[in-house]
């Protein structure tokens, strides 16, 4: 049974429903999401892999692969458009007709071949590969939307109902004061796009100077800057709220902002959590999803042209739907 929030996740993929890749044909629970997108109505999913597995893994369940494609990409009849594009695209980078075959292979870079072919809306991987596996196909080929602002990440995570949004958590190991107003920025247009208000909190272990140090420093002039960005269209007129350096406990906690931060905006009511790096956002999302009981969706990167996304390989078969559905308004709004 899906939980009230992956269930609106589902219904609003289902408005306009979406081709989503999945390279990851030998997992078990990638396969039972596909099939469950199917059933939800979620998404048109491209499963990669060895179409005879495939199809004896949904028999021996009694399961229809209606609405389901299975591409091999060793025989796809559109792998050598897929080198060529490829090539085109990386060889001012280095990269030979003969590495460009070889890599096309890749699945990972295969389904991104297909979406930058327009052959698909989005691609979810991950189950079985590390961040970097999914990403870097994806920075390749997808590219930034906006230079400037660049790529993160973020984590849809669900607690007693309620979501919010925290990053970053899969990609920016160390962000620079530049990059993290930026992921606060960037995290607040994902907050606009999935319905969470977006009221931002830039954490710390300080609260308004109730702390020193470098990383506070850091969190301030990163403040700063992300302020500046919301004076700037588009994102003056989103109502986008950021406030910081703020405590966990003040972020969320009404009681806590109002000794601790009694004027701000954001304290007490915040719904997207900016960590200061890439160490504790890892920490914090497995924490709340292991001993917290949140559910946790993502990572989701944010700021590509075309949605693709990262599963934790620890991810149930409940997460990589809810991954898909995610992917599949992500290309909605794209």
């Amino acid at each position: 049974m899906l939980s009230p929030y992956l269930s609106s996740l589902v219904k609003r993929a289902a408005q306009d429903v979406k081709t989503i890749v999945l390279p990851e044909g030998e997992d078990e629970r990638v396969l039972e999401a596909a099939y469950l997108a199917v059933q939800n109505n979620v998404a048109k999913p491209i499963i990669l892999g060895k179409p005879d597995e495939i199809k004896a893994f949904f028999a021996k369940r009694g399961w229809s692969l209606d609405g389901i494609q299975i591409i091999e990409p060793e025989k796809s009849e559109h792998l050598q458009e897929y080198t060529n594009l490829l090539f085109e695209l990386r060889k001012a980078k280095g990269m030979s007709q003969e590495d460009a075959a070889k890599t096309a292979l890749n699945y990972n870079y295969f389904g991104t071949l297909m979406m930058k072919s327009g052959h698909a809306d989005g691609m979810v991987s991950g189950a079985n590969h590390s961040t970097a596996d999914t990403v870097r196909p994806a920075l390749q080929i997808i590219k930034s939307k906006n230079p400037a602002m660049g790529v993160s990440s973020f984590f849809i995570m669900v607690s007693n109902g309620e979501p919010f949004i925290l990053s970053d958590c899969g990609l920016v190991i160390k962000p620079s004061e530049k990059e993290l107003g930026d992921i606060a920025v960037t995290s607040a247009l994902s907050a606009v796009m999935f319905g969470i208000e977006p009221k931002v909190a830039m954490l710390s272990y300080s609260t308004k100077g109730s702390g020193k140090g470098e990383d506070v420093d850091k969190v301030k002039a990163a403040l700063a800057l992300a302020l500046e960005t919301l004076k700037t269209e588009p994102y003056n007129k989103l109502n986008i709220q950021i406030d910081g350096e703020l405590q966990a406990d003040a972020a969320l906690d009404m009681t806590v902002a109002k000794k601790k931060a009694p004027e701000s905006h954001v304290a007490g009511k915040a719904r997207v959590l900016i960590v200061p790096d890439l160490n504790t956002g890892n920490i914090s999302y497995k924490l709340l999803q292991r001993l917290g009981g949140c559910e946790a969706y993502g990572p989701v990167l944010q700021g590509l042209n075309a949605p693709i996304n990262d599963l934790s390989r620890g991810a149930l078969v409940e997460d990589i739907l809810g991954t898909i559905a995610i992917t599949a308004i992500q290309a909605q709004n794209k």
